[in-house]
């Protein structure tokens, strides 16, 4: 990894870190290779099993019927798919930029018997090899922030949505309530990479989703960049206090 002067235009954080614009997807998906067998479990137990009940209202606020494509970006184990699927969606393509994850969301879906409605394919936030204006919903879960370039994440999930089309992002966000902010601090920094050493080995990878969360715009710069990218309709719910949130938007 090549570290840079934060002057650089050609430079972009890893979380408190800068590196090359051109390096960060390969380090990101470095960070992912090495939590993927232990992703699921490591959410549950970071969360509490919270993350689960966001993911449900994310689906909830998409109201999946039978006519429905999604397209769950940077959703490689499955669990917005298989929400999807489970509450009434027709077809689901899961496009992640790395390999671990989606293989172990394949193996999820057989064992948990999603054998219909699935395809699984490689691929990039900012470079989409998805048809324009071809989904019905565009969902992101977890994944954003990750992207080296924000903005071109957007401008791809509008460009991939018909006409009408649903935007839904759930990601970490700003705590809303002042009295949270340290115990939530102390948290994210202390215990979340220890968990991360004990139970993944990967101590460096729960600090950089530690200090990822921080570098993430708070709800209504976020939304704004929503808008700037040509979405319509722009709004957000907080979820835990704003521990996380979720954008919805539309392609009009």
């Amino acid at each position: 990894m090549t570290v840079k002067n934060t002057n650089d235009p050609k430079t972009t954080h890893f979380g408190f870190q800068d590196v090359l614009d051109s390096e960060k997807a390969s380090v990101v998906k470095g960070v992912f290779n090495s939590v993927a067998s232990n992703y699921d479990m490591m959410n549950d137990m970071m969360s509490l099993g919270v993350h689960r009940l966001w993911k449900n209202t994310l689906i909830d606020w998409l109201r999946p019927h039978g006519d429905m494509t999604l397209l769950d970006v940077g959703g490689g184990t499955g669990d917005i798919a298989f929400k999807f699927l489970d509450k009434g969606g027709n077809k689901v393509t899961v496009c992640d930029i790395n390999e671990e994850m989606l293989t172990h969301g394949r193996n999820r879906a057989i064992n948990e018997g999603h054998l219909k409605g699935l395809k699984w394919i490689n691929g990039d936030a900012e470079h989409l090899p998805i048809e324009d204006s071809s989904v019905d919903a565009y969902t992101i879960a977890f994944c954003i922030r990750n992207v080296t370039h924000i903005d071109k994440a957007l401008s791809e999930a509008r460009r991939v949505l018909k006409p009408g089309g649903r935007f839904l992002c759930l990601e970490f966000s700003r705590v809303a309530l002042p009295l949270l902010e340290k115990p939530y601090n102390i948290y994210s920094f202390k215990v979340l990479p220890w968990l991360g050493g004990q139970i993944a080995n990967d101590r460096e990878a729960y600090q950089y989703l530690a200090e990822s969360i921080r570098k993430f715009p708070d709800q209504l710069r976020f939304q704004q960049m929503i808008s700037d990218a040509g979405l319509s309709q722009v709004t957000y719910r907080n979820l835990s206090f704003g521990i996380a949130a979720i954008h919805s938007a539309w392609r009009v």
